[in-house]
């Protein structure tokens, strides 16, 4: 029987790549988004036979939207450091509340896995190369703060009956159909064709794990069909590669037909730093990403030349969320809703 998957975020930079790559492996999709950034990246898809799309906001989620769901991949969040700093009570609203609440009412639904996107942000400054799943976890933004607590408590929910597992993404880049110029390889790519400039924050001494979307994408597909014993209550890293910042930008000005200058931006330090060790995912369910910094980069160049791919505000979280916070009825914003398991009878347990 065709297992059904609901995906939280499913409209979203990553969403929309894996919502293709499992209607692809013949699962039906259950798609979940309040699509604030449009529902154009899935548009494609519309027409597709197993997939459904829903308009619902996590923050008000309720177990009967999970039914008929045998799993649960939770990519819903205001995504990135800056973002989240846009407003902070709004970032906790979302990213760890109602994310505990998507959490809560899938267990309650009787889905027998959760998958949890997280973000190697938790790591935040690291003392160390090679972070493990297992370093402690030093979040130095309200985003990555709320990945930490709410990767916890989804990962406390783990038992024999509801498989939770978190992988926690590495800086993502590459083609998306939701494109994303505010992250580091995508950003540079834009400005080094747009202005033959490379932009640099901090020293560009800082560490960053990368990983494509598509790795990404093929991460979830894994971790579908791991065993429950296997990953269930446990976290993985999910990447490719570290990169110094200098040394992303470097590579973006050879891949780029645009003769670029690297330029460093003014203000303060990066304090964000860390350098993660990809291992485990590989020795537990085989994920091991193999696309390239060079590829993404061509890729994308090769898509803003030819026109299929332009610089819209939809393409900067940041700014658009700002915009969104602006206009009265964008439903940003929610009042205090009862939690699900304060209003819902505790299930018995077999």
């Amino acid at each position: 029987m065709r297992k059904k998957i609901a995906i939280t975020g499913a409209g979203g930079y990553i969403g929309s790549i894996l919502v293709q790559r499992l209607l692809e492996n013949d699962f039906s999709i259950k798609a979940v988004d309040m699509f604030f950034f449009g529902d154009a990246p899935l548009s494609r898809l519309r027409a597709h036979p197993s997939l459904e799309l829903v308009r619902q906001d996590i923050r008000s989620i309720e177990p009967e939207l999970f039914e008929d769901c045998d799993c649960v991949i939770d990519l819903a969040a205001l995504s990135n450091d800056p973002s989240g700093d846009l407003d902070p009570e709004l970032t906790r609203s979302i990213n760890e509340r109602g994310r505990m609440r998507t959490a809560a009412a899938a267990e309650r639904a009787g889905v027998r896995r959760y998958l949890f996107a997280s973000s190697c942000a938790v790591y935040g400054a690291g003392l160390e190369m090679n972070l493990s799943e297992e370093a402690p976890l030093r979040p130095l933004t309200v985003y990555a703060q709320t990945c930490a607590r709410a990767e916890e408590a989804v990962l406390a929910r783990n038992g024999a009956h509801f498989t939770t597992a978190a992988l926690r993404n590495a800086t993502v880049f590459g083609l998306s159909p939701r494109m994303r110029f505010d992250l580091v390889v995508n950003q540079m790519t834009l400005n080094a064709h747009e202005s033959g400039r490379i932009t640099v924050a901090g020293d560009g001494t800082q560490w960053r794990p990368l990983v494509h979307v598509r790795d990404v994408a093929e991460a979830f597909l894994l971790a579908l069909g791991a065993p429950r014993q296997a990953i269930g209550g446990q976290a993985f890293n999910i990447g490719a590669e570290n990169r110094q910042v200098i040394d992303i930008a470097r590579s973006v000005k050879r891949a780029v037909a645009t003769p670029s200058l690297i330029t460093f931006a003014p203000g303060g330090p990066d304090r964000r730093d860390y350098h993660v060790a990809f291992g485990k995912a590989e020795r537990t369910f085989g994920f091991v990403a193999d696309r390239t910094i060079d590829e993404a980069v061509a890729e994308i160049a090769r898509a803003i030349r030819a026109k299929r791919l332009t610089d819209t505000p939809t393409c900067h979280t940041v700014r658009w969320y700002r915009d969104l916070l602006s206009r009265p009825g964008q439903g940003l914003r929610l009042p205090d809703l009862v939690p699900v398991e304060a209003r819902l009878p505790i299930a018995a347990t077999a």
